[in-house]
Order: C-alpha cells, then structure tokens, then sequence
C-alpha cells in the first residue's frame, strides 16, 4: 500500500490548508481511512477519520475547524483545515486501517506532509 500526502504548506494563523491522500489500492473504498499529526518533540496524535460508510471522528482540538472526507472514485482522502492555528503545526500523516471501521492502530502509513501556521 502507498499512501501519498501533500497539500501542506504555510499560512498565517486563520487561514486554511486542503491535504489530500492518494491511495495505490483498488479496494480503496472498503477501508477506513485517517489523518495523524506530529509536532516537534511530541507524540504523534490522531487528528481524523473516517470509515468505508463515511462516518466521521475528530480529535476534540480539530472539531469545529477540520473536516475529512473521501473520494473513492479517486482513491483519495481529504483533511479540509480552516480557522488554522500555531498550535495545528505538525507534519501530518494519512493512514489506512485494517478494515472498514477506524478500530485500533492504522496499518499503513504516508510518508507526510509538513503544515506550519505562523502567528
């Protein structure tokens, strides 16, 4: 499985970014999908994810402000960030769970994708 992020960037503190995740799988559709991030000197955390029906679950610090969704026609996950702050710097990371439904760790990461918001 390949898993390829971009998208991130740098913006100012308000503004928003859209990361996108492609995906090599044909069975796209069948798993569920999510992004992660990691800040310098911190663990990685969940950001967002979402399942093969589309049900959605967002990380109370994101909630509000980042949505994710799916194209299966296109094998692609989106994170839609709005209202962007410095706190939201991290690299951010797409992944792939082991089947339909976002239950335990993902399996499969991307290789990342840096986001700076400055002040």
């Amino acid at each position: 499985v390949q898993l390829q992020a971009s998208g991130g960037g740098l913006v100012q503190a308000g503004g928003f970014l859209r990361l996108s995740c492609a995906s090599s799988e044909s069975t796209f559709r069948m798993y569920a999908m999510g992004w992660y991030r990691q800040a310098p000197g911190k663990q990685r955390e969940f950001v967002a994810n979402i399942n093969s029906g589309e049900r959605t679950n967002y990380a109370a610090s994101v909630k509000g402000r980042f949505t994710i969704s799916r194209d299966n026609a296109k094998n692609t996950v989106y994170l839609q960030m709005n209202s962007l702050k410095p706190e939201d710097t991290a690299i951010y990371y797409c992944a792939r769970y082991s089947g339909s439904y976002s239950v335990g760790d993902p399996w499969h990461w991307g290789q990342g994708t840096q986001v700076t918001v400055s002040s």
